[in-house]
This record gives C-alpha cells, sequence and structure tokens, in this order.
C-alpha cells in the first residue's frame, strides 16, 4: 500500500503572509490544479489513483508570523478526510502562543480524530523542546498525543519561506521529546536536510520511537545524504512535500524513488509498510 505521509493538501487561500503565497506560486506551475485539489477532495483522490497513490497524510501547521496560517485548521483537515478516511490521513495542528484555549484545542485534535500533529519549529518559531523552560503547552500536547496514540511529526531542516528561522529546524532538539516522551511515536519530517542529515539519522537509530520521511529531498542526493538508509528503512517513510517549493509533481517524485539503486524490499518498505506501523488501517 503506497503512502505518501508528507502532502500539503491545506487552504492555500489563507495564506495570509504575501511573501509566501508568491512563492508557492512561482514553485508550483500547477499552482490553480492544485487549489482545486485543496477544496476538493473527490478530486484529489482522482489525482491519487492517476498517480498510484494509495494513501495520502495530509500536512497542515498553524504558522501566523511566517505562512500567516492561522489556528483553526483542524475542523477542516477533519471534514476533508471524510471523504475516504482510509485513504486520506489527517493531520492536525495547534500552536501555543496562538491558541485561546490550549486544552480545548488539545481536546479538539482529539475529538476530531485526527491522525497526526504537525509542529514547525522554523514557521512557529520555537523549539521543539520547549515545554522544559515554561511553554507547558508543549508538555500538555506531546503526553495527550502519547496518550492517544497519535504521531507528532516535526519539521526538521531549512525553510526557504521568507521570515522562516532556521535555528528552530536542528533535530536534535528532538532528542529531549523522544526521552521525556518515550512512548510518543515521532516522526521527523525531511530528514533535517540539508545540513543535519547525521544527527536525523543517528535520532531515528537512538530511540525506538522516533522516525523519519524523506520528503522534499531530491531522490537523486537521497542516497548523498543517507548512505545506510537501508539499515533504517524500517523506520523511513516516503514523503514527496507536494506542492511545495520544488516539488512540482507527485508522479514524478514516486517515480524518481523507484529509480534508486536500493533493493525491492527496502522500496516497499519505505513506500508503504513502515507507514502501516504508523497508521494500521
Amino acid at each position: 500500500m503506497i503512502t505518501d505521509c508528507h502532502v500539503h493538501i491545506q487552504p492555500f487561500e489563507l495564506l495570509l503572509n504575501p511573501p509566501s503565497l508568491e512563492l508557492m506560486r512561482k514553485q508550483q506551475p500547477q499552482f490553480e490544479q492544485v487549489l482545486e485539489y485543496t477544496r476538493s477532495p473527490k478530486a484529489f483522490l482522482k489525482h491519487m489513483d492517476r498517480v498510484g497513490l494509495d494513501r495520502a497524510v495530509l500536512i497542515n501547521a498553524a504558522a501566523p508570523e511566517v505562512t500567516g496560517y492561522p489556528s483553526g485548521l483542524n475542523a477542516m483537515a477533519a471534514n476533508y478526510a471524510k471523504e475516504d478516511p482510509k485513504r486520506l490521513i489527517s493531520c492536525g495542528s495547534l500552536h501555543p502562543r496562538h491558541s485561546a484555549n490550549v486544552m480545548a484545542d488539545i481536546e479538539e485534535i482529539v475529538r476530531l480524530g485526527l491522525r497526526l500533529i504537525k509542529i514547525h519549529p522554523p514557521h512557529q518559531l520555537f523549539y521543539p523542546n520547549e515545554y522544559l523552560s515554561g511553554m507547558k503547552e508543549l508538555e500538555l500536547l506531546y503526553r495527550t498525543a502519547e496518550n492517544n496514540g497519535i504521531p507528532v511529526m516535526f519539521h526538521t531542516g531549512t525553510s526557504i519561506f521568507p521570515g522562516a528561522r532556521n535555528k528552530y529546524a536542528d533535530p536534535i532538539y528532538v532528542d529531549d521529546v523522544a526521552v521525556d516522551f518515550p512512548q510518543l511515536k515521532i516522526v521527523l519530517a525531511h530528514g533535517g536536510r540539508p545540513l543535519w542529515m547525521e544527527t536525523a539519522f543517528f535520532l531515528v537509530r537512538r530511540h525506538a520511537n522516533v522516525y523519519m520521511d524523506i520528503s522534499s529531498i531530491p531522490p537523486v542526493s537521497l542516497l548523498q545524504y543517507f548512505p545506510r538508509l537501508a539499515e533504517i528503512a524500517h523506520k523511513t517513510m516516503f514523503g514527496s512535500d507536494w506542492p511545495g517549493p520544488g516539488v512540482r509533481d507527485l508522479k514524478e517524485a514516486l517515480d524518481s524513488f523507484r529509480e534508486l539503486p536500493l533493493s525491492e524490499a527496502v522500496k516497499e518498505q519505505i513506500l508503504g509498510a513502515t507507514a502501516l506501523t504508523m497508521w494500521p488501517d
């Protein structure tokens, strides 16, 4: 079952930061088609059929300072996935500084049945471990996710969006989260590329609860970034980051990965089997 664990199906018309919206339009030549997919789950499911994709994890993140995305995306994400909950895996988001009632927002994520929580440190402008220095809302979020079996994905690696602060993107700060919440399934999005791949590889190997995805890494560079990728295939998931900057075509991303000099068993593990351990149905 082929799963793309990192697809940005989110309301791009709510990108309130004009430079961020312009970046998306400039980098994605099929932007108008993408907008149709974000509005119509039926249209996106047909697109998934065309490219040979069984399941997609629909990523979003509230980041008012950088992209302009407000809080309140969770109900939209849950409603979109209702079209086919087995194929469309919904993702929730929370920004502690922009929540009027953090506990209510956390409870909403659980009540809506969202199946992933995305934390985007370089866009949300805090470190993943800031619960150790006063941001107790993060501790509440991680503990609730851990208790309810909801994985948490962290953006790791640089961002080119205007206003992003890349000091927050080093995956080493997730090490504390993995230690303090050992039953929480953690996904390092983008494998720390292009600066912190060794750190991401170390964390995946060190912690039983840490996984990574390979989204937004050009397949041609993947084995340069992770020459020992086969060793962690059981904890690695395919992701495209489509239609994000630099990822123009979903089928092309899939086909390029399949052309890599990896064993078929490793490819099958990364393309789907690992994701089935994260989201079994």
